[in-house]
């Protein structure tokens, strides 16, 4: 059991899967989902003070501040610790970083007050870019079912990664923990709730400026947003909220979401139409928990949608203390089988998402692809929401799916087009209806690092992801001796193990070539 599908996902790439302009055209049902008005009483407002989290190099070896000649070696240390990258992707640090935590006040599913916490890495040193008024970076992070997760933790991947690439590099990073991670006192997680999750984002940038003086950082007037996999989705709900609602208090740069689930109608009639992600046993309950408590009434019992096994706690199982693999060794989650060996339909090529210990029951299911088959949504570029559906998950997913507005500010999408947890078609059909608006003003940018056309943008980095692949495969092939052993880890490293360090790093070229506003 402890070689479950679901214990292959690591933290930082479980899915997630699952916006900005003046007024761009192409407004649909769901832009007015996102309701985030300007801080009254407490939102935003800090609680307690900013606190030095000390980096620990070594055992025994910790200091308030890392000097850049440290975090390299720590970053090409990266075989011990676990890392799919090192300087030779990063760049080498040009800064030294302090990291500190803070708390702040925000809103939970239903509007009321909570706490949570946000990370924020200031650069420092000599070089000139880690002096004076510094670019913010507002970052989004990907799905964790752990709910210790701290993005001031820089033992761990996600954390270390964006302070490489950009704190590294003398942007002042943000990177809130979300409400239900460290720092949060909510027993759950609104994961994938756009409202809540872009006024999270908000309320802990509007709370990072109250301190800058603080903390000896300054903020120029650049800001940048970002985010991968689920903090794609963040992301891009975030930079909408703050251009269609809040354009006098927040000026983007540039946006850069990451292999997110932008298009999250179309996700979830995949899944529930045959072609499961990998990690939807995991991601699908935290989902369903996030509607649920934001008062969508996606069900009356959990009975009603999870098979018995499972139905009992799964409310309140993520996130949680225990890993992935550790909750289908426990029997509380199956091992990624979403559906009955018999439902129909099913894709070709993804017959493990069937079986008979499965997580949802076949008769919610056939209610789901029932109302898919009367109300379908997704039926043009232009108006892809332009749809009624009935079964409640459905409301709940066109509700919050991104494809609502067109951003007025430089954005960049990146993913790769074979990633098993969030497919490329989010990227795709964000792209098409975002130029189907035909707002003259839209300056998108969009790679697919996957892509081996030997011609065109991106091509060093494209042929950089290839080596990588080609190097992990090869690898394995050689440990083990089996083409399907290799085959089968460059699709457990995809999302973020590969990925995610070659989107990240175009991203910061990206911002650093924006020109200001």
């Amino acid at each position: 059991m402890r070689n479950s599908r679901l214990a292959l996902i690591p933290l930082a790439m479980l899915l997630a899967s699952c916006g900005g302009g003046g007024g761009g055209s192409g407004a649909q049902p769901g832009t007015g989902s996102v309701v985030v008005a300007p801080p009254t009483s407490l939102r935003g407002q800090v609680i307690g003070s900013a606190t030095v989290v000390p980096f620990t190099a070594s055992a025994g070896v910790s200091a308030n501040t890392v000097d850049a000649a440290t975090l390299k070696t720590y970053i090409d240390n990266g075989t011990s610790l676990g890392l799919g990258f090192g300087t030779a992707v990063t760049g080498n640090p040009n800064c030294g970083i302090t990291t500190y935590t803070l708390k702040y006040h925000t809103i939970d599913s239903a509007g009321a007050d909570t706490q949570a916490a946000t990370a924020i890495f200031v650069p420092s040193g000599a070089n000139p870019v880690c002096q004076g008024a510094r670019p913010v970076m507002l970052y989004a992070h990907g799905t964790s079912v752990q709910k210790s997760t701290d993005m001031s933790n820089l033992a761990a991947t996600e954390p270390l990664l964006i302070a490489a690439l950009f704190a590294a590099q003398g942007y002042i990073v943000v990177a809130p923990n979300y409400v239900g991670y460290a720092g949060s006192t909510a027993g759950y997680h609104p994961y994938l709730d756009a409202a809540q999750q872009s006024a999270d984002m908000i309320d802990a940038l509007r709370a990072a400026r109250s301190v800058f003086g603080s903390i000896n950082t300054s903020a120029s007037s650049r800001l940048m947003v970002s985010g991968y996999s689920q903090g794609g989705f963040v992301a891009m709900a975030t930079q909408r909220t703050m251009q269609t609602q809040l354009a006098s208090e927040f000026a983007v740069t540039a946006a850069a979401p990451l292999s997110g689930s932008y298009a999250l109608s179309l996700f979830g009639d995949t899944i529930f139409g045959g072609a499961p992600s990998v990690g939807s046993a995991g991601f699908l309950p935290m989902l369903i928990n996030a509607g649920q408590r934001a008062g969508a009434a996606l069900y009356t019992s959990t009975s009603d949608i999870y098979e018995p096994k499972y139905a009992t706690g799964i409310d309140t199982l993520l996130p949680g203390t225990q890993s992935l693999g550790d909750l289908v060794q426990a029997g509380k989650l199956p091992n990624d089988v979403l559906f009955d060996t018999a439902s129909l339909p099913q894709t070709s090529g993804y017959a493990s998402a069937f079986g008979p210990d499965h997580l949802v029951k076949t008769s919610y299911r056939d209610a789901y692809l029932a109302d898919l088959k009367a109300n379908p949504c997704n039926a043009s570029s232009t108006t892809p929401l332009s749809c009624a559906p009935t079964q409640p998950l459905r409301k709940w997913l066109v509700k919050n799916d991104l494809r609502t507005y067109t951003p007025n500010v430089p954005m960049f999408l990146c993913g790769g087009d074979a990633d098993p947890l969030v497919p490329y078609a989010n990227t795709t059909y964000t792209e098409a209806y975002f130029r189907a608006q035909k707002v003259a003003s839209l300056n998108l940018t969009v790679l697919n690092v996957d892509d081996n056309a030997l011609l065109g943008p991106y091509r060093t980095t494209r042929m950089e992801f290839a080596a990588a692949k080609s190097l992990l495969r090869s690898v394995v092939q050689n440990q083990t001796g089996s083409t399907t052993a290799a085959d089968q880890a460059v699709r457990d490293a995809y999302h973020a193990g590969l990925v995610a360090p070659f989107c990240l790093r175009e991203t910061r070229n990206f911002f650093d070539a924006a020109p200001s506003r």
